[in-house]
């Protein structure tokens, strides 16, 4: 047992003249499990930390490929086909001008739409919100409500910024849809680190629960970054998801 928590099974086998005897004492054995803990604690939190960055890296090449293809399907043939419009307006400008007005105004509806697909692959990479109302506005804007702030959070680098960001979101996501709170309280504090705290008085976790694609993704930002994100059952009821991201 390491802290109360089991790490595994230790085995002794039986005794014989070729074996150290004393190694089978319970006195011997009892001195030796809790190093023997601490050992099986560390191999097991080194093969979480290396699964933890396989996901990370899998992760990130799934996201450039899906950039990728955005990119190339869908505003690439859409500029395509606005400048193979624009040469037939300018052909049509002198012997069919309302053929010219018809397919500039397509044209110019075509604009809209590339204009809003640029604006959801831009917010997809980082949330306009923080560059325009900083990490605090930002997540206020986001909850509809107001946020504990502790600290200066201005300069924030900008992967600790999207990364509380996105675990503030997951975060309400979970507590306003699954856990049926009716009050969450969301605060920011920066000291060594930026610690991000999100409580809501919904259901809690279930005994059974097993962690989703939300939980999941909000310890892999925080591990991304070198800190942690711990959802637990907060005091009093509901539940508590505390990120500590190194600055």
């Amino acid at each position: 047992m390491w802290h109360g928590e089991p790490v595994g099974l230790l085995l002794v086998g039986p005794t014989d003249r070729r074996r150290f005897a004393a190694a089978h004492d319970e006195r011997v054995i009892a001195t030796l499990t809790p190093y023997i803990a601490d050992a099986a604690h560390a191999v097991r939190l080194t093969a979480a930390l290396q699964r933890s960055r396989e996901r990370i890296l899998t992760a990130r090449e799934e996201e450039r490929r899906r950039l990728r293809r955005d990119l190339h399907d869908g505003l690439g043939q859409s500029l395509t086909g606005m400048a193979m419009s624009i040469n037939t307006a300018r052909l049509a400008m002198r012997n069919a001008p309302e053929r010219a007005e018809r397919l500039l105004a397509d044209l110019r509806a075509g604009m809209d739409a590339v204009s809003g697909d640029i604006r959801q692959l831009v917010y997809g990479l980082r949330p306009p919100a923080l560059d325009e109302l900083g990490l605090a506005g930002a997540v206020e804007e986001l909850a509809g409500m107001p946020v504990e702030v502790c600290g200066d959070l201005g300069g924030l680098p900008a992967a600790v910024e999207v990364a509380a960001y996105r675990i503030v979101q997951e975060a309400l996501t979970n507590a306003r849809k699954h856990s049926g709170a009716t009050r969450i309280a969301i605060a920011l504090q920066r000291e060594t680190c930026l610690r991000v705290t999100i409580t809501d008085d919904g259901a809690g976790i279930p005994p059974d629960a097993r962690a989703g694609v939300g939980l999941t993704s909000m310890r892999e930002r925080a591990a991304e970054l070198g800190g942690t994100c711990v959802v637990r059952e907060a005091e009093g009821g509901g539940t508590l998801v505390e990120a500590e991201l190194p600055l």
